[in-house]
């Protein structure tokens, strides 16, 4: 699981949801005129409260946050696991809501229960862990300020000169790293260019930009990279938390450089973050 992948909005579920933990252990009922001294039921001495509240938020948030942070998130009917967390969650934030106005439940058939009985404060920080848990959920895909990671990338170094690599190469110590725009050395079979000739480069669809400088940029999510020649199909998957290192601009592509020395463009560059 890649923690870095979490969002902003992940982190509001995950202290919704410590918060909705800490309230099960406080008090279901309240009650006018009984002294502090009385131990009153907690949320975990209601069957429906447990079920229905805390139980369906504690899921929601570990279903959202687990889709989240798994490279491939998987689907049950159809469904991928956050679309049954907001679920899970609009659901418990409903339940939670019935119970603050009635709390006594089934006791209402006992004359005057209902009129004695109100919200104890374990239901009421319930109801609001359930509501924030809910709406931030319903808000992530929507709002661009949700969608930021909960834990930024390190700053990366200062950018180097256009295709040179840094030590070690993207935090990796002596990792061996192929200097962009050099020639792998020729085998004793490898064919030789006649003297003077240039060596062939494949047609780009587009020129790069002529006053780009290279700099570093990270990814917000994982982010397909594909290869120069057109390929549909991703040579390499750019995840959240590392730097990269953009050496040119196509168009609105950049093509980006991996751990490993590969290049490849970057068709999806909303949201980078620059280093």
């Amino acid at each position: 699981m890649n923690i870095r992948s979490l969002t902003r909005g992940d982190g509001v579920v995950i202290g919704a949801a410590v918060l909705l933990f800490i309230a099960s252990f406080l008090d279901l009922y309240s009650f006018d005129g009984v002294p502090d001294s009385v131990d009153l039921p907690s949320l975990w001495s209601s069957g429906p409260v447990v079920l229905s509240v805390v139980l369906a938020g504690l899921i929601a948030a570990a279903l959202i946050v687990l889709a989240r942070g798994l490279p491939q998130t998987p689907k049950v009917a159809g469904l991928d696991l956050a679309q049954f967390g907001v679920a899970f969650a609009v659901f418990a934030a409903w339940s939670a809501l019935g119970n603050i106005f009635d709390p006594a439940g089934g006791g209402d058939n006992f004359d005057g229960v209902q009129d004695k009985t109100d919200a104890g404060v374990g239901l009421i920080l319930a109801l609001i862990a359930t509501l924030v848990m809910a709406a931030v959920a319903v808000a992530t895909p929507l709002v661009a300020a949700l969608q930021a990671p909960l834990i930024p990338a390190a700053r990366p170094p200062a950018p180097q000169p256009y295709g040179a690599q840094p030590p070690g190469g993207y935090g990796y110590p002596g990792a061996p790293q192929q200097p962009y725009g050099g020639q792998p050395q020729a085998g004793p079979a490898a064919p030789q260019q006649p003297y003077g000739a240039q060596p062939q480069q494949p047609q780009a669809a587009q020129q790069p930009a002529a006053d780009f400088s290279p700099f570093w940029f990270a990814v917000p999510v994982p982010r397909p990279l594909f290869a120069e020649d057109g390929s549909p199909t991703p040579i390499a998957e750019l995840a959240p938390g590392t730097w990269y290192l953009a050496v040119e601009q196509r168009g609105p592509n950049l093509i980006a450089q991996t751990q490993d020395g590969r290049r490849g463009v970057l068709q999806d560059t909303s949201g980078i973050q620059r280093g």
